[in-house]
C-alpha cells in the first residue's frame, strides 16, 4: 500500500480518536452528580476488558477443555479473593495439567 492510500486511514482514525476523548470533557464540564452514572460510568472499563478478553480465553488452547479449566481455576480462585499472579499462575498450570491428562488418555 502506497503512503498516498495509507495516510487518509491514519488521518481518519486520529481524529476519530481524538473526538471520543475530547467531546466528553467538553460536553460535560461539571463534575456528574448522578450516583448511577458515576458508577455506571466506573464499570464500563471492566464490562469492555471482559468482553474484549473472555471469548479469546476460551479458544487460546486449542481445547475447549483444557480451555474451560484454566477458566474454572481462575474464577474459583478470583472468587476467593487471590492475588492477580496467584490466579494466572494457577489458570496456567490447570490449562497444563489438563493438557497432560488429555495426551495420557
Amino acid at each position: 500500500m502506497s503512503w498516498s492510500k495509507f495516510l487518509p486511514y491514519v488521518a481518519v482514525m486520529a481524529v476519530v480518536t481524538y473526538l471520543i476523548r475530547m467531546l466528553p470533557m467538553t460536553v460535560y464540564r461539571r463534575p456528574i452528580r448522578s450516583r448511577f452514572a458515576r458508577s455506571f460510568l466506573a464499570y464500563i472499563p471492566y464490562a469492555v476488558l471482559g468482553a474484549m478478553t473472555f471469548p479469546e480465553v476460551l479458544y487460546s488452547t486449542g481445547d475447549l477443555r483444557t480451555a474451560a479449566a484454566g477458566v474454572v481455576t481462575a474464577v474459583v480462585l478470583a472468587w476467593r479473593g487471590k492475588s492477580l499472579l496467584t490466579v494466572a499462575a494457577a489458570a496456567c498450570a490447570a490449562v497444563a495439567a489438563a493438557q497432560a491428562l488429555l495426551l495420557w488418555i
